[in-house]
């Protein structure tokens, strides 16, 4: 019960930070003024990793339930991998430069001031910490994964013999060498055993 309540621990923290990527990826991290116009940089056009790195976490959260053993350690270290990818990308989009070039080709300006750019920090901040989730989410798996329980487990009878669950019932009968030896010795082979000890 501790190795399956630890697997679903996992899975919670880890489809949690795959939420939070996916909130953000859709989210404006910059709005760019540039005199009376307004410019709108959404994460995608800054981050554009951010969506295909959570989808990808989220497939490696249901592979990980399906598999075992070193498979499953393969695709913790695939989890990780997309973790420090997202936590890049935030890094990179979470700059006012990007902002301010991707703005720049929708709006260029025709003179006057110079824009402003006003950020909302929390998107970043966000995508970030889902990305610092999947990584340890997967970091967790390669290192501990190989204790949790597989998905048929709980399909597998306990104290199951194998060996007798294949035995037909003519190969647990008695022979018919057996039963004639049994009427030479003046015994009913067909009666149970206290019938016999009355004979």
């Amino acid at each position: 019960m501790t190795a399956r309540r630890a697997l679903w621990t996992w899975v919670i923290v880890c489809v949690a930070g795959a939420a939070l990527v996916l909130l953000t990826a859709g989210r404006d991290w910059f709005t760019v003024t540039y005199g009376v116009r307004k410019v709108a940089v959404s994460a995608a056009e800054l981050a554009p990793a951010l969506g295909p790195a959570a989808w990808a976490g989220l497939a490696a959260v249901v592979a990980v339930l399906a598999t075992r053993g070193v498979w499953r350690r393969i695709i913790g270290g695939v989890m990780a991998l997309c973790g420090a990818g997202v936590i890049a990308a935030a890094w990179w989009g979470s700059g006012a430069s990007a902002a301010l070039r991707i703005s720049a080709s929708q709006a260029p300006m025709t003179g006057g001031g110079a824009p402003q750019v006003a950020s909302v920090v929390a998107w970043p901040l966000i995508a970030a910490a889902g990305g610092l989730l999947l990584l340890g989410g997967g970091v967790t798996a390669v290192l501990r994964g190989g204790r949790w329980p597989g998905m048929s487990d709980r399909y597998d009878r306990p104290g199951a013999n194998p060996e007798g669950a294949g035995r037909t019932l003519a190969e647990s009968a008695p022979s018919e060498r057996a039963l004639w030896d049994a009427i030479d010795l003046g015994t009913d082979p067909t009666a149970g055993p206290e019938n016999r000890e009355q004979r």
